[in-house]
């Protein structure tokens, strides 16, 4: 239908999918300080999650942005770099950021729900089965969850960092059977393309290597944090786990149902065989 190729190997791992999580940075939802949420992006991913979810597919998103558009809200260029200013920016943002998440995915038949965590809900057993409980709650009711870190609360000890470890640890909460961490590139490359414009991407990923890791930039951009690095550390705790991920340029063309066709598109890591 799109003209990709498909991957019987994808398929195979892709057959046994019925919960996703999404996780969305903060460069495809906001772009940069100045422009705020794009509402075509959030739109594009609003009706393909609608066309998937009819098929069947239960998603949740974990979604960056509340700082960048807390910077957009008070007119600032970068992030801070202190935790108190990113709490406030964060406070600033978060509304704004629902309310997009609210009104475009209700336009498409859609309701979601806001769920801040902390590393601390994520390592106190009884807070993990209380948050793992809201979530199955949640999927009863046909909602899409949208998850973030409680950044105006969370302090350095008890952050996550990033949201793509988030995402893969919402994954596991969950029991997602799959992982896709939308992006503004390609997928995953052999090295740093903008060293070596010859790079290759690495379409399927079917065993671990610690090379991985050591190609992996760290690069990060104005207003988000993590990088390539915390993508591929995302992808060995998924593949140890035994479910697969995907690393995909969220700004490609109904990327999301090419990617469940089991097209070609970005980097597909396969789980391992022995969990």
């Amino acid at each position: 239908m799109w003209g990709s190729p498909v991957k019987t190997d994808r398929l195979k791992s892709l057959s046994r999918v019925k919960k996703i999580v999404i996780k969305i940075g903060s460069s495809l939802l906001t772009g940069d300080a100045s422009t705020g949420i794009r509402g075509r992006f959030l739109a594009g991913i609003a009706d393909q999650i609608a066309a998937l979810q009819g098929r069947g597919y239960r998603f949740c998103i974990v979604s960056s942005g509340a700082i960048a558009a807390g910077l957009f809200e008070l007119k600032l260029k970068k992030r801070p770099k202190s935790i108190p200013q990113q709490q406030a920016l964060a406070a600033v943002g978060q509304s704004s950021l629902m309310h997009a998440y609210e009104k475009t995915f209700r336009r498409r038949g859609l309701k979601v729900a806001q769920v801040l965590l902390t590393g601390e809900d994520l390592s106190n057993r009884r807070r993990y089965a209380n948050a793992r409980n809201t979530f199955q709650e949640l999927y009863k009711h046909g909602l899409v969850p949208v998850v973030n870190e409680n950044d105006t609360v969370a302090v350095e000890e008890i952050k996550v960092g990033d949201n793509d470890t988030l995402a893969a640890l919402v994954a596991q909460l969950t029991g997602a059977d799959l992982l896709v961490l939308l992006t503004d590139t390609d997928g995953f490359y052999e090295m740093d393309p903008k060293l070596n414009p010859k790079a290759r991407i690495l379409s399927d990923i079917k065993g671990w290597s610690a090379q991985y890791e050591k190609n992996a930039t760290s690069s990060r951009s104005l207003v988000g944090t993590g990088g390539m690095i915390t993508k591929i550390r995302a992808a060995k705790n998924m593949m140890k786990s035994g479910k697969p991920m995907a690393i995909v340029n969220g700004n490609g063309r109904e990327v999301l149902q090419r990617l469940m066709a089991g097209e070609a598109v970005g980097s597909f890591f396969h789980p391992a065989k022995r969990r």
